[in-house]
């Protein structure tokens, strides 16, 4: 039994949409070998902070414990609409709060304990292709009793009626309320189950939050607990033995107090008074369950020399915090048979303290280590893992050691709401035909494509996840021209905002990613007009786009063609999405690359004059001549461009050189194309025109 999905409607930061995380798409992605099942590809919940990464944990661990839920775990919107629609006297909708937590069943669950959730079970079910069937449990959080809800609201708006922040804290405050809501679960169908069900007959949870500090002696404490737990369990044959050492111990011990001390302390007592009727005995008094709870003195041995654990480093203590907690989670399992029972194991940000090299080593290895963990077990659990993170080399090597996007669940916040995208391979690609390709060349290139996202991504991952912004740039100079006049600008300094090279026209590739992941996102690319060999070979300017097409194969999506003649913008713009290219005149010139649009626009700027001179200075000479006029490089604009082709490094570099010993107030200006783009994003991002 495993784990598919959860809904969470209402819960903290999630409303009614974009709520569902998925966790693995089949029996097929588990591994089952000699009575251990884990998830083969660890399920991650990604996203920046605050995005609401630990509410999903949260949730699944206060339903499983049935532990009470207050005020503050209902999303503060929904209560809001609900108390406005109360002031109204509109009591047809109560407050609740709604998971829907999906199972699927394999073939290993047992007859003795089906009985668990044949309630659950319906008809109509889902039963896979494969033969895999679910059944989905509905956990309602609800009103015991409407009548006195309903009752004690309207004598809380009738008595507060000046101040709507005053009234919505005592609204709150009625949600703390004890016994006034309970937990009862519904199958897919509605229907109550009237049953004795306890969901912790199906499911089991342990949470691991090694983020979270509790002491220096934190290690010690944890592997203690778990030989403690060894040496109470019944039947262990060095138990007996440990105690009658202890017994041996105390005894030999208050002999040695009895002659050191208690006599010559009876002796002065016997000075005092009479020392038939008073004396004392003092006894070694440990006990073996005071020693287990301090046996183990934790240490770690580096070079022969055995180190104290608060010498430890936070990251090391913090990897063995996970691996304490999960062999102490498989000590205290209970023994038998229990593969119908679905043992979740939740981490929550691993990453922390940790260094970059350590989390990818962590999550390369962390299924192999519950593996030999359990496999070393006599018992018998079927577990799946569950990783929270913000961290960009877990996610990195989640990637690439699965080589797939499957199974993580991309959070972000919107509307001062929680969304969940579950990322799959299969969204990555287009599932359009092109006109004029066969299915077996649509397969290939579809399998390149996923290739491509998947290699060059791994370097960039953390800017796609948790960027506030991303663009895409085509070449060096266009990612070192906008790193610096982003870093300068008042308002995008503000923002976490990645500048994604792609080294070439690919931005389509990452269409569909961009889309799912809803990040505000420029692409900034070339008009790529197709020019014949003879008008190369005599850099003719290009003051006309009439019977021109383009070989950039994103502008002639958006285009709905490669004729670009017809073009009346300088960009696409597509929800999140934005497509920037140079479609209008510059000096009476359409631009064929970003180098081209800067020259055009600020051919009498001395920053981008000497930038020219130092990298091309006798194509610079030639051009100008010894008249001097600037003027020149615009009739000249792509014939520069064609000589700069082979030295773009060097004029980037150059040029950010210059741009750095120069005063902000003579830069040259960022084409239009490119700054209506930025402007584009600030709106975006919230800014307004007279926001500093």
């Amino acid at each position: 039994m495993y784990l598919k999905s959860l809904q969470l409607k209402n819960f903290r930061k999630f409303g009614t949409k974009n709520n569902l995380i998925e966790f693995v798409d089949s029996k097929d992605s588990l591994i089952i070998q000699d009575d251990i099942n884990v998830a083969k590809a660890t399920s991650l919940v990604v996203g920046k902070n605050n995005a609401g990464k630990t509410t999903i944990v949260t949730a699944l661990y206060k339903i499983v414990n049935n532990q009470k839920f207050k005020a503050n775990d209902f999303n503060y919107i929904y209560l809001s609409r609900l108390l406005n629609t109360y002031k109204k006297n509109h009591y047809i909708v109560q407050p609740s709060l709604n998971f829907e937590i999906k199972i699927g069943i394999d073939e290993r669950n047992h007859d003795d304990l089906v009985n668990n959730f044949v309630p659950f079970m319906q008809l109509g079910d889902s039963q896979s292709q494969t033969g895999e069937k679910d059944f989905t449990i509905v956990a309602k959080y609800e009103l015991k009793n409407d009548v006195e809800f309903i009752n004690t609201v309207k004598n809380l708006i009738l008595n507060n009626q000046e101040n709507d922040n005053i009234l919505f804290n005592k609204f709150l405050s009625i949600f703390d309320t004890d016994d006034l809501f309970e937990l009862n679960y519904y199958n897919s169908n509605n229907d109550l189950i009237n049953t004795n069900f306890n969901i912790k007959n199906l499911i089991h949870i342990v949470l691991i939050k090694p983020n979270e500090n509790h002491g220096e002696k934190d290690l010690s404490k944890i592997f203690s607990q778990i030989m403690k737990y060894k040496y109470e369990q019944n039947g262990n044959p060095n138990t007996e033995t440990f105690r009658n050492q202890i017994e041996t111990f105390n005894s030999n011990i208050s002999q040695n107090i009895e002659l050191s001390f208690t006599n010559g302390l009876n002796q002065v007592i016997g000075k005092l008074h009479d020392k038939n009727t008073l004396q004392v005995f003092l006894s070694s008094n440990l006990s073996f369950e005071q020693l287990l709870n301090q046996l183990v003195r934790y240490q770690y041995k580096e070079n022969d020399l055995y180190i104290p654990e608060n010498q430890f480093g936070l990251g090391y203590r913090n990897l063995m915090r996970i691996i304490g907690e999960l062999i102490d989670y498989v000590e205290q399992y209970p023994d038998g048979d229990k593969h119908s029972r679905l043992n979740l194991i939740c981490i929550e940000e691993p990453e922390v303290f940790m260094h970059p090299q350590m989390q990818e080593l962590f999550i390369n290895h962390i299924n192999e280590a519950i593996n030999t963990l359990l496999g070393s077990s006599a018992k018998k659990l079927n577990s799946q893992l569950i990783i929270s993170t913000h961290s960009a080399h877990i996610l990195n090597s989640k990637i690439h050691t699965s080589d797939s996007l499957n199974n993580i669940n991309y959070v972000y916040e919107k509307n001062n709401l929680s969304n969940v995208v579950n990322l799959k391979d299969s969204q990555m690609i287009s599932s359009e035909k092109n006109s004029d390709e066969s299915d077996e060349d649509k397969k290939i290139r579809t399998k390149e494509e996923l290739s491509f996202i998947k290699k060059h991504i791994k370097f960039k991952a953390s800017e796609l996840f948790f960027a506030d912004a991303i663009i895409f740039v085509e070449g060096i100079t266009e990612e070192l021209l906008l790193k610096y006049y982003l870093s300068i600008d008042k308002q995008l300094n503000k923002k976490y905002i990645t500048i994604f090279n792609i080294n070439g026209a690919h931005g389509l590739v990452y269409h569909h990613l961009i889309k799912l992941l809803t990040v505000p996102t420029i692409v900034i690319t070339d008009l790529d007009i197709k020019r014949e060999k003879p008008e190369k070979e005599s850099f003719m300017q290009m003051n006309s786009l009439q019977n021109r097409t383009t070989t950039n194969k994103t502008i002639a999506k958006y285009n709905l063609t490669n004729d670009i003649a017809l073009l009346s913008t300088s960009y696409f713009k597509d929800n999140n999405l934005y497509i920037a290219f140079q479609g209008d005149k510059i000096e009476d010139v359409y631009a064929t690359s970003l180098e081209e649009a800067l020259i055009l626009s600020n051919y009498a700027n001395d920053i981008l004059n000497t930038t020219i001179q130092k990298v091309k200075p006798e194509i610079y000479q030639e051009i100008l001549a010894d008249s001097a006029l600037r003027t020149n490089l615009i009739q000249n604009s792509y014939k520069l461009q064609r000589k700069l082709s082979d030295s773009k490094s060097d004029f980037a570099n150059e040029l950010l050189y210059q741009l750095s010993i120069n005063d902000e107030d003579h830069l040259p200006e960022l084409p239009k194309y490119i700054k209506d783009a930025l402007e584009w994003l600030k709106t975006e991002l919230g800014f307004t025109q007279d926001e500093e």
